[in-house]
């Protein structure tokens, strides 16, 4: 018998998923109608709009952002203005200033393990309104990706705080979370939201920057070492942990922002931006050398993790012995 869809988001919602959503304020059921889910919940009652055909599922009152904040930004984004157009091409053409050595390796490890562990595994994006760097190998048949963003974007299906995760328990068989955590304000109550939405022996897969400069603005607020990073994952039982960008990557962010310092003219600033990213992107290539160096682990642009749900902690003590950089 065909299986019922809902015809909400960039993909379908298929009537499993869409089964699991949940009221990010109160946890309760939902119902659906053609353009809102209403929370059944006599005390909540609150509605969450549906959006270009993605549902927005946001708790605005534990939020930085807002829903109307959220369709303006969209709008904005739309929007044909030919400075965006010129800057979006340039930014194309430039070399990258960071390396990511592992992430394919480490996707290629997830996809492998959570096909392992279910025939129809489903992988909750968090931050996930285009592909990451990597993700190739969990765009597989056998592999559903819910895809979600506090923005719109092209593969944007679910909008969302990863704050309030609005699934109910045990709903995924993996998380993906990269490049997101230090732009939330409590990175540990969504790393706990994150635990609380895996099945059992559900895997979670995180990046996180440590020698990064600020690239979100005032929205930009964490950054943590590898051990720090260990702790903040201390609910899970490690798979796989290590740098994903090295020395290198960090010297090349340095002197971009030590010449963007001199300035906040916007005009000169985007001039700097793009000159330095030539003049300073082959520091990068050191990581290839010094990536498996010990040394270079305490000065590295960043940090992977991969764990699997546990319900033992971690202790601190443990935590220490795991240190394995160059003092």
């Amino acid at each position: 018998m065909a299986q019922n869809k809902l015809n909400y988001g960039n993909q379908l919602i298929q009537k499993t998923w869409s089964k699991l959503l949940r009221c990010p304020i109160c946890g309760h059921r939902l119902s659906s109608g053609l353009a809102k889910f209403y929370c059944l919940n006599q005390k909540c009652r609150t509605s969450f709009p549906i959006i270009a055909r993605v549902p927005i599922m946001l708790n605005e009152g534990n939020s930085i952002t807002s829903i109307k904040e959220i369709v303006r930004q969209r709008k904005a984004v739309n929007k044909p203005v030919l400075g965006k157009i010129v800057n979006n091409s340039l930014k194309r053409t430039l070399p990258s200033l960071s390396s990511n050595i592992t992430s394919d390796k480490n996707y290629r490890l997830l996809a492998k393990l959570i096909t392992r562990k279910s025939r129809k595994p489903r992988i909750l994006v968090l931050g996930g309104r285009i592909l990451g760097k990597g993700m190739e190998p969990l765009l597989n048949k056998g592999i559903e990706l819910i895809e979600s963003d506090v923005r719109f974007g092209p593969r944007t299906a679910l909008i969302c705080d990863a704050h309030d995760i609005p699934f109910k328990d045990n709903s995924f068989d993996g998380v993906v979370i990269q490049a997101v955590l230090e732009h939330v304000v409590d990175p540990v109550r969504c790393v706990s939201e994150i635990h609380r939405v895996l099945k059992a022996d559900g895997l979670v897969y995180a990046e996180t920057p440590f020698m990064q400069q600020v690239h979100g603005g005032r929205y930009d607020f964490n950054r943590y070492s590898m051990l720090g990073h260990r702790r903040l994952f201390r609910r899970f039982q490690e798979v796989a942990s290590g740098p994903v960008g090295g020395p290198g990557s960090a010297l090349a962010w340095s002197l971009k922002y030590f010449l963007l310092s001199f300035t906040t003219v916007r005009s000169v600033r985007i001039i700097i931006k793009f000159v330095s990213q030539w003049l300073f992107f082959g520091f990068k290539y050191f990581d290839h050398f010094l990536f498996h160096n010990p040394a270079s682990l305490d000065a590295a642009f960043g940090y992977y993790f991969m764990g699997k749900k546990s319900n033992k902690l971690v202790t601190d003590r443990a935590i220490l012995k795991l240190y394995r950089g160059g003092e």
